[in-house]
């Protein structure tokens, strides 16, 4: 049948799970076991061992180092878990499973973890794993004098011991029923240990991949771990991270064959690249998601009618279809993705609607209203085109949004938390406690819309430490409600990540927290 030949290519794109295939084939009228013998012929053969895997990304800088602390853009993520591996991870379906944990258990007020370690591991250099090199792992972000990303995550520990060597207990201030999702993170990686401290500079790991050479900003070659731990996972045997900044350079390296993957599809061509033969578009809708910021400390933001008005007022539908080419999802005026665990989905989408931007205007005791916003595709590809869009939709509410076109260079720097409102793009984060506490939490660094709610802070630190998952999602629901109805962020929309793969590259579905398959791309992806 037609229909589901398109749907097993779907399938093998990345953009339709075999649990979604086995239940849309039943609406056809086949079997469960029918529909799951489909996915075993030969188009979706097991995977094999063999060939360079080359990748062409947008990112890369000549000041990149091996230092998992220092890592901030997607070519060093990709690169970091080729090389190493952490106690937990995200798989490809989007759950939280051990990685060099083999199980954890937990204290009932969720403040003592214990993190079993798999026996048998070795890193590149034929040094066993051992609870030292997790313990001076953690510790490498800890330090006073520490600049890593990861430290303000890892604040919370008061004490880590061995208990023999393959256990790991770890105590914290407080109880975080997300401790596991914590030491996922890829700047938490674990490397080996000597006399407390870690070996960085080599770039040993547990990894899929060993390290050949590095050239920070230009190209890294990575050969197959033959001791890698993981079944039925690293099949290439060999690797290749290329730099490739200019997006038609790096679609052209795609189309001639000097790479057989790429991150960041043009949206604007990605439909010509589609139609390519040889090539595959693959895309995952996550985390990532972009805003239009207010200050809610600076008039008339600190107005909750003014914030209303402005989130009625703007066209969703036509800002995803005209900025990002329908490659995403609508977006609710909250942070938290589908592929997130307590995502609201029964939240009523807020629709673009006229009157009820001059009803809550006027209830700002105001007739109309004239607002800057700033913007810059720095913030986002498309924010100034999406900023325009938004003044047009604006308009018939009464409300002159002034569009200011700042500067690519220095603005995350001078316009992002210092102007009154502006565009923003957010990676989002794989738990709601983690993107709040980021960003919208009362002390948050990064609270860009200064917003204060005393309910909400109060359920944040309740559902931290609340184990259980009912209980859990009754208060991440609660937050989400009160983001959307009463916080100074407007989310339009969460962007996929868009990829481009030459057809001879396989994978099984493909994971959404980051892009490139959560970074394991490599690890993960094999050539048919």
């Amino acid at each position: 049948m037609k229909k589901i030949d398109e749907m097993k290519k779907l399938v093998l794109a990345g953009r339709l799970s075999r649990r979604d295939f086995v239940a849309a084939a039943a609406a056809f009228g086949v079997s469960a076991v029918t529909a799951t013998s489909m996915l075993s012929g030969p188009a979706m053969a097991a995977p094999k061992k063999g060939g360079k895997m080359r990748v062409g990304l947008g990112h890369g800088s000549t000041t990149d180092s091996l230092d998992p602390a220092t890592f901030e853009n997607l070519y060093s993520q990709v690169l970091g878990s080729a090389l190493r591996n952490n106690l937990m991870e995200i798989d490809s379906n989007g759950k939280l499973v051990p990685e060099l944990a083999e199980s954890y258990t937990v204290s009932d007020d969720a403040r003592v973890w214990n993190f079993k370690l798999r026996q048998g591991v070795e890193f590149h250099n034929g040094k066993s794993l051992d609870a030292g090199d997790v313990i001076a792992s953690i510790n490498h972000h800890r330090g006073k004098d520490s600049k890593s990303a990861a430290k303000k995550l890892l604040e919370p520990i008061t004490e880590m011991k061995a208990d023999g060597k393959s256990n790991v207990v770890i105590s914290l201030k407080n109880g975080n029923a997300d401790f596991p999702f914590i030491v996922s993170d890829y700047h938490v990686a674990i490397m080996p240990a000597k006399d407390g401290a870690v070996d960085w500079k080599s770039g040993t790991g547990t990894g899929a991949f060993s390290l050949g050479s590095y050239e920070p900003g230009v190209r890294a070659s990575l050969k197959r771990n033959p001791n890698f731990y993981k079944a039925g996972q690293g099949h290439f045997d060999e690797a290749e991270l290329i730099t490739i900044a200019d997006v038609a350079a790096r679609t052209n390296a795609l189309t001639t064959g000097e790479i057989d993957a790429m991150d960041r599809v043009d949206l604007k061509t990605a439909h010509l690249l589609k139609r390519r033969k040889g090539i595959n578009i693959v895309e995952t809708s996550g985390t990532q998601h972009y805003t239009f910021t207010m200050r809610c400390d600076t008039p008339p933001f600190d107005n909750n009618d003014v914030r209303l008005a402005l989130k009625y007022a703007i066209n969703r539908e036509a800002i995803l279809k005209t900025v990002l080419k329908g490659h995403g999802v609508l977006g609710n005026d909250h942070p938290i993705g589908r592929s997130n665990i307590y995502h609201a989905g029964s939240l009523p989408q807020r629709s673009y609607d006229v009157d009820k931007a001059k009803f809550h205007l006027k209830k700002a005791g105001m007739s109309n209203l004239k607002v800057d916003l700033s913007a810059a595709d720095a913030a986002f590809a498309g924010a100034v085109d999406a900023a325009v869009l938004y003044k047009e939709h604006a308009a018939p509410a009464g409300i002159n949004i002034n569009v200011v076109r700042e500067p690519n260079d220095g603005y995350w720097s001078a316009v992002w938390m210092k102007k009154p409102w502006c565009a923003v793009y957010w990676g989002g984060r794989p738990t709601e406690d983690w993107m709040f506490s980021t960003a919208y939490s009362a002390d948050a660094a990064w609270n860009d819309s200064f917003w204060k709610h005393d309910r909400f802070n109060e359920l944040l630190l309740k559902a931290r430490s609340e184990l259980d998952e009912n209980a859990r999602r009754k208060m991440y629901v609660e937050m989400q409600t009160i983001v959307a109805n009463e916080g100074g962020v407007l989310v339009p929309m969460f962007a996929n990540y868009v990829m481009g793969l030459s057809d001879k590259v396989k994978h099984n579905e493909m994971a959404a927290n980051w892009s490139m398959d959560g970074f394991k791309c490599l690890e993960r992806w094999w050539f048919g």
